[in-house]
């Protein structure tokens, strides 16, 4: 391979490759678009293993598909092992105060900035780093191939979310057993079962306060209008379930891109919008509420709690399905309505919309919420039966306010009981102080 060095001409190509820069690297940090310069080179390690990895990214690799599968997950298990000390150094970083130093907001910023890092895998660096003693095992799995980088930083967030609750040692095995046989997209879901299993209601806390945290915004632009958001994981869902229909490619001839055709499903929702269906597989200890249940799954995105299960269970099709001990299934029942067609229209004539004091969604957009829900025994009948809206019907399941009825037609709302310590669920309809 031929490589001019420094303006000259290009050398022979039986001469040693040169290295893309030379080993003392001053580098060049850009904070905030301003350039200041390193006072000081880089460690000397970080410097050879920059030559060899540039020598390496120089030279030829091999081209027949057995010999690349042997080298592929070698370099894999290297980048692994990389990553790992890259953690390591990260959180070393994060107990200084030189991100303050350079006008970054945090260590996971300056990491952002400076490492070219989305936010997650920067919080994943430093999670990592800061409990590798936690983890040894998954550690030696990881160096050894059988794991990724990427399940390490799965067993090392559950390693943290488990001493936030309180625990006082942290069991790796089971977590490392299925990492071992998971693909990383399987792990991060059995690592949310198992979160929801040790600690229900802190699974539900942080998932409704994904809810809050919801945000969309519409700004007219040039040639447009701009679309921001940010939803939980059962809003996108709820989205991304009523758009994958209207977004299906029109035959062969339909050319457009995905992009685009979202674009189009997204009008196509607006003008002719419909009630999304939503695929919920869920335990039956989950629908009850036992302890140590694991979460229900939430087809094209994470788990959900068994609060969101119950209230999605108000106004659905359920499904019974039997299963044996490998989760094979043995038998499958007949889809039953919790409430039926008649019924509910009996409920729309009744109520006409949401019956939350103030809301005027109508019923098209409302659910039947069963006041006494059905796995506990209420029964399906027009005297336990109220129309909700989406928005009011969250926030009697999973915000804790109530809905009851009053002596005449109407109803009257009871908010949860005030903690001091935690945030309440402000009532949907009443004006922030």
């Amino acid at each position: 391979m031929e490589r001019p060095e420094n303006g000259s001409s290009s050398a022979s190509t039986t001469d040693t490759p040169q290295v893309l820069r030379p080993l003392t690297l001053k580098r060049m940090f850009v904070p905030f678009g301003i350039v200041v310069p390193a006072t000081s080179a880089v460690a000397p390690e970080v410097a050879r293993l920059a030559e060899s990895v540039e020598l390496f990214c120089l030279s030829p690799h091999r081209n027949g598909g057995a010999e690349l599968a042997l080298d592929l997950a070698e370099l894999s298990r290297c980048l692994n092992l990389l990553n790992l000390k890259a953690s390591e150094m990260a959180a070393t970083f994060a107990g200084t105060d030189e991100y303050d130093r350079q006008c970054a907001y945090s260590p996971i910023h300056w990491l952002r900035t400076n490492c070219h890092l989305t936010a997650g895998a920067a919080a994943d660096r430093v999670a990592v780093g800061q409990l590798v003693q936690s983890v040894p095992q998954s550690v030696e799995a990881m160096a050894g191939g059988e794991i990724g980088f990427a399940h390490l930083a799965l067993i090392a967030r559950e390693a943290e979310a488990a001493a936030e609750t309180g625990l006082d040692s942290f069991d790796e095995t089971k977590l490392l057993e299925k990492a071992r046989n998971f693909t990383v997209g399987r792990f991060r879901n059995f690592c949310h079962h198992q979160r929801h299993a040790l600690d229900p209601q802190q699974y539900a806390a942080e998932e409704a306060s994904a809810i809050e945290a919801r945000s969309f915004s519409l700004q007219t632009g040039q040639g447009g209008v701009w679309i921001r958001g940010l939803l939980d994981p059962e809003g996108g869902n709820a989205l991304r379930t009523a758009l994958e229909p209207l977004a299906r490619r029109n035959g062969k001839a339909d050319h457009r891109k995905r992009d685009r055709r979202l674009g189009d499903a997204i009008v196509e929702l607006a003008q002719h919008g419909h009630r999304s269906h939503l695929q919920v597989t869920a335990s039956l200890e989950t629908l009850l509420q036992h302890s140590v249940a694991p979460a229900a799954d939430l087809e094209f995105s994470l788990p959900i709690s068994s609060a969101a299960v119950q209230r999605l269970a108000c106004d659905c099709n359920v499904t019974r399905i039997l299963l044996g001990a490998e989760s094979q299934v043995i038998d499958v029942g007949r889809s039953t309505r919790t409430v039926s067609a008649p019924m509910r229209r009996a409920l729309d004539t009744r109520d006409k919309g949401c019956r939350w004091p103030g809301c005027d969604r109508p019923a098209r957009w409302s659910a039947a919420h069963h006041v006494v829900h059905w796995s506990k025994g209420g029964t399906t009948d027009l005297g336990n039966l109220v129309l909700l809206c989406a928005r009011h019907h969250w926030m009697v399941h999973e915000g804790g306010w109530q809905i009851v009825r009053t002596e005449g037609p109407g109803y009257k709302t009871v908010p949860p009981q005030l903690d001091w310590f935690a945030s309440r669920a402000r009532g949907p309809d009443t004006r922030a102080a």
